[in-house]
Parts: C-alpha cells; structure tokens; sequence
C-alpha cells in the first residue's frame, strides 16, 4: 500500500470535521449545537508538523465542544462516531490504537469500531484543564502569570472550524496577547534576565573556563531569542519548537548569524564579539517598538572589568518605568511562570504552575 501524500495536519483535521464528522453529527444528532477546532498539544497545532509527526498522536483528530446541558449525550455521540466513522480518511487511519508507552496512541487500521481522537468536551472545563482558568469568566493579571507561553499558544494558535456555541472565537480573542502593562512587564523581566548573566561570558573564559563560557552564552542566546519573540508579540513556544517560530520573527535574519556564531566559537573573544553584535541589534529593535525612550543600544566595559556587555538592566528599567497599573508596577521582577523556571513537570501542570506563581508573588 502507498504511503499517502503528506497533509499538514490542521488542513487534515479540517477536512475531517468538514467531510466526515459533521455530516454524522448533522444525519444523526441533528440540534446538537456544537463548536470544533484543533487546538491544544500536537506540532500541527502551532504549523510546525512534518511527516516525522505521524508516529505518535497525530492524525485525523480535533476538539468537538458541546454545551453543558448537552454534556449527557458526549457518550452516545463518541459511539456514534466509533461506529460511523470511515475507517480510513485521505488515506490515512482513523482509529488511534495503544503503543507500549502509557498514554500514546497512534494510527492503525481496525476492523471495528474506530477508537477515534475526537474529543468530546465542553469550552469552560476544556480551558481549565489547559490553563487552570477558564476565560469566559475573565483573565486576570494572575492568570497571565501562571499560564506558560507554550500553553497559550496552544489555545490562541490552531484552528477553530465552527463556533455553534459562540465561546470558542471570544476566548480565544481574550487570550490574544497580554494586556500592555502586563506585556512591558514581561518584556522587563526577560532583559533583566539576560543582565544578570551577560558578563559571565568574559568571566569564565577569564579563568580558562571556557565550557563554561559557552553554556552562559547558550543561555544568553535562549533569552534573546525569546525576548525576540515577545517583542514582536509571539509566544515563545517550548525548547522544541523555539528556534522554529524565533525564524519567523523580524530580528531573525540578523540575528540567526550572530547567535550561531556565538554557540560554534571555540573561543571567549569571537563569542563575545557575536553576543555583542546580538545585543545590539535586539536593542535597536527595542528602541523601534518605540516603548519607552530611546535607550543607548551599544555595548561597554562591564563596569571596571574587561568584558562587553549591553548592561540590559537599563532596558528593564526603561520599561517599568512606563507600567501604569498598579498591580503590574508591584509584581516581582520575575515574570511568567516559564520565565523563572523551565521545570517540564511544573509548567505542564497547571495546578502546580499557578501554586507556584502565587508563591512567588507573595513571596515579601
């Protein structure tokens, strides 16, 4: 059997819900107001799937939405589907089955009832098991924190195929990017961030440490690249997929030279040479958003040592200065809960995420 031509996979599960799905919900449960959409987990959500995504939890799948009081009839319609469901779709399996690792799934064909990946929700409970909130009922500063950037690019990106219920398309709108003062204060923290590290590059390499020179300015390139995807208002996605979307943003060009060249070098000099060139262009950007004044972008001795830095600290400065609201102006200077720890088991669980955000805010 050929192997079928590859379909990205939000285009896949568009033409699921349009040319298989929604025509048994219509002949067979007709009245059931619903909403669909692919949003959530899975590469294809945020555009970066390849062929590679097929051999586990990707495939002909979404999200159906249906309203509370419709909540009794999630059963009866998930067997509907098993039932009537093709077998395969654009040539592809529809059924999921188990593998050896706990929890994955992946297409094979069945002879029977399909064990398909539509699942079957409703909007409030679907947004707090992602987000630990539900933002039909408002988000607040609170909420912004807690929530990884990862987690809201997964609800803000995909796709959404029919809004029956007219939640999904306003939630998704609340969800669109931070407020301002929440979006300078972030932005703060992510410079201040790469201030408290950028003259370690010249120290360890001082010392003849030049490992550990390179895993500072490894460090520093990941805070730049995120920074850069702030500033042009992206979620910076998780380490898998952050050098993918960093592609995307208005500073890559410049700057995907530089901070290669600072990762490759062999040596502290050609490495701070490159972050040199990296932090000046990132402030010349920072200075184009036209956020604050203008801040000089060029690089300096770090105070009385040898060493080039941008000393980012003003930047941060520059941009709490312009935060108004009070309750942004008194939050520490840590940012959201990815900026100040990079724990998978923590910011993937958001009971745990905003636990420790709030400790973090309360924190005297």
């Amino acid at each position: 059997m050929s192997t079928p031509s590859f379909v990205p996979g939000l285009e896949l599960s568009r033409r699921f819900y349009r040319e298989a799905v929604r025509p048994l919900l219509d002949a067979q449960a007709p009245g059931i107001a619903h909403s669909a959409a692919r949003l959530g987990g899975g590469s294809e959500v945020l555009g970066f799937d390849t062929a590679r995504s097929a051999d586990h939890e990707w495939g002909p799948r979404l999200q159906l939405f249906l309203r509370p009081q419709d909540a009794e009839r999630g059963a009866e319609i998930r067997q509907l589907l098993a039932e009537r469901l093709p077998k395969t779709f654009l040539g592809l399996p529809t059924h999921f089955a188990e593998t050896a690792d706990p929890g994955v799934r992946v297409m094979r064909v069945t002879d029977g009832p399909v064990h398909h990946r539509v699942e079957i929700t409703d909007t409030a409970g679907w947004f707090t098991r992602q987000l630990g909130f539900d933002p039909g009922r408002g988000v607040t500063v609170a909420d912004w924190l807690a929530t990884p950037a990862q987690r809201l690019a997964e609800v803000t990106a995909g796709a959404v195929f029919h809004d029956g219920l007219g939640r999904l398309v306003p939630a998704r709108a609340s969800l669109d990017w931070y407020p301002h003062d929440v979006w300078l204060h972030l932005l703060a923290c992510q410079w201040r961030r790469i201030s408290q590290e950028e003259a370690f590059v010249g120290r360890c390499g001082e010392v003849g440490d030049e490992l550990g020179s390179a895993v500072v300015a490894g460090r520093l390139v990941r805070d730049l690249m995120r920074l850069c995807l702030l500033m042009d208002r992206r979620y910076p996605p998780y380490s898998k997929w952050l050098g993918s979307a960093f592609a995307h943003t208005p500073q890559a060009a410049v700057l995907t030279p530089l901070l290669t060249a600072a990762l490759a070098a062999t040596d502290v000099r050609t490495r701070e040479e490159c972050l040199a060139g990296a932090y000046e262009a990132v402030a010349a950007a920072h200075n184009r958003l036209g956020l604050t004044e203008p801040v000089d972008p060029t690089t300096r001795p770090y105070h009385a040592r040898p060493f080039r830095v941008l000393h980012a600290e003003r930047f941060a400065a520059a941009l709490g200065a312009r935060i108004t609201e009070p309750s942004v102006r008194a939050l520490p200077p840590t940012g959201t809960v990815d900026q100040f720890t990079d724990s998978t088991d923590l910011v993937a669980d958001p009971r745990r995420a905003r636990a420790v955000t709030g400790a973090v805010a309360e924190a005297p």
